[in-house]
């Protein structure tokens, strides 16, 4: 049986060959109806994939049951905003973090945080990216000048890395790359109601 949201679908596992195959198509089923699917239980047990295309490796022989469990799109996205602006903390303190170990001359330890820094900031990049295409009609300069901002910074100190000047790093990361983490914060509000705004006239 595949039960979608605590309703029987008619979806059938017999007609299926794994549970990719079942996902995929519970997935195009979600989408047309804006939502997006959150939780699966596979024979009553939470899953989701260890490896790339686990699903795909589950033959329908073994599958007694699937249950999953969706969220309209635009919920999720309102989730995502209110977990971003715990990324732009998380960024903050990276950053000073970082600095302060480069100052303290422990380089090893700045450059793994500083890493780290620079893999969260690609992806806060990305998905807010994703949020703005999708709930903001409209151009935001504000948004724009802050991405310009980000892509600056990180060339600059790309090329301070390459370098070695870690004191020029740590003041980088300080006294600019805070301050724009910290300005994130004012577009995230804006692009926060502008996504409850799409809700509401739906």
């Amino acid at each position: 049986m595949i039960i979608i949201d605590g309703r029987a679908s008619d979806l059938r596992i017999e007609n299926f060959a794994n549970l990719e195959e079942i996902l995929v198509e519970a997935h195009t089923e979600c989408t047309k109806e804006q939502r997006i699917v959150t939780d699966v239980l596979l024979n009553n047990e939470p899953f989701s994939e260890i490896y790339p295309h686990q699903a795909e490796d589950i033959e329908c022989g073994e599958i007694r049951s699937v249950e999953i469990s969706t969220m309209p799109l635009g919920e999720m996205a309102l989730n995502i905003t209110d977990e971003l602006f715990k990324v732009t903390r998380i960024m903050e303190d990276g950053s000073a973090r970082s600095a302060e170990f480069f100052r303290r001359g422990d380089d090893q330890q700045g450059l793994e945080l500083f890493q780290d820094l620079i893999d969260v900031t690609r992806d806060f990049m990305s998905m807010v990216g994703v949020l703005r295409h999708d709930f903001i009609s409209v151009n935001e300069p504000e948004f724009d000048v802050l991405v310009e901002k980000v892509s600056a910074l990180l060339g600059e100190m790309t090329e301070v890395l390459e370098s070695e000047d870690w004191i020029l790093l740590a003041d980088l990361l300080e006294f600019e790359f805070m301050s724009v983490c910290g300005s994130w914060n004012k577009v995230l509000e804006k692009l926060r109601s502008d996504i409850s705004n799409t809700l509401a006239r739906a």
